[in-house]
């Protein structure tokens, strides 16, 4: 009987700490516990001709789910751009429940 306690224990323990590791779904600079709405640059050429820009976006619910192509290529490809000026990431967040983290990519 104490082997069964201390198996359900560690189980309980576990998912636990698994459900927590899960409340941060998206990387940023500024980071918000209940809310988060970041825009901050990551790459820029000296390139000034940025004539369009696309997005490419990956999603993930409760840390647990994660879909989407936030590639950099992705973006270039969503916005029909073949020399890059700059690179900007987004990233949004809500209880941890929900986020989204894209990448901005700007040229021509």
């Amino acid at each position: 009987m104490k082997q069964l306690t201390v198996v359900l224990t560690l189980a309980a323990v576990s998912v636990v700490c698994l459900a927590l590791g899960g409340c941060m779904i998206v990387q940023t600079p500024a980071i918000g516990i209940i809310f988060t709405e970041v825009k901050y640059g990551d790459f820029a050429t000296t390139s000034t001709a940025a004539t369009k820009e696309g997005k490419a976006c990956a999603s993930s619910i409760l840390g647990w789910v994660a879909t989407g192509d936030a590639s950099v290529t992705a973006a270039k490809h969503a916005g029909g751009i073949t020399n890059v000026s700059s690179i900007d990431h987004t990233a949004h967040n809500i209880l941890g429940i929900v986020g989204e983290w894209c990448t901005v990519v700007k040229g021509s």
